[in-house]
């Protein structure tokens, strides 16, 4: 079991430094150090905000779920990230490349891939033609994860399941019992 553990291990840290190696490449600087907000609290909540206050029917509510998706999936990345500290890849992992001033919390789960997914779910479910735009932009940004240093695989893979599954469990809460609220 102990091999086991540490094969993956080993694979998970080859598969991270093939994305982090590319650090240096101007433009996935550019399109990464941006495209990484997306996931990040200060967009997550904006844009729901937003969409709730501005818009109504179908898409309030998959605001709605998002907005609700969003809080409930924080509750357990702040659960897990204090009560297994695992150390950030950078701090981990020798020759990583970072940025100045990187986080210093731990790594496990990624908050900005969860934050992601918890929000575009809903609206993915409302308008499955979104999922060509959405589902790339959630991938985005937990590759960015990887890409700046801050998160292994498994942090951005397990941000993406707990993100997917509130957002779909929000969604489907919401959509059965508040459903006659949003028909107008």
């Amino acid at each position: 079991m102990i091999k086991l553990m540490e094969n993956m291990y080993d694979f998970e840290c080859r598969l991270f430094r093939s994305v982090n190696r590319h650090f240096d490449h101007r433009f996935m600087n550019y399109f990464f150090r941006n495209i990484t907000h997306i996931g990040g609290a200060t967009f997550t909540i904006s844009i729901c905000l937003l969409l709730i206050l501005f818009t109504g029917g179908e898409i309030r509510m998959a605001a709605i779920a998002s907005a609700v998706s969003l809080l409930f999936s924080h509750l357990p990345v702040a659960y897990v990230k204090k009560r297994y500290p695992r150390k950030r890849p950078y701090l981990a992992l020798l020759e990583t490349k970072v940025s100045a001033n990187p986080l210093e919390d731990h790594s496990f789960p990624s908050g900005h891939t969860t934050a992601i997914f918890s929000v575009i779910i809903p609206f993915i479910l409302i308008l499955p033609q979104a999922a060509v735009i959405l589902l790339p932009l959630g991938i985005s940004i937990g590759v960015s994860r990887m890409y700046l240093g801050l998160h292994y695989p498994s942090d951005v893979l397990a941000g993406c399941l707990l993100g997917t599954t509130t957002g779909l469990t929000c969604f489907l809460l919401i959509n059965k019992y508040f459903e006659a609220a949003f028909v107008l």
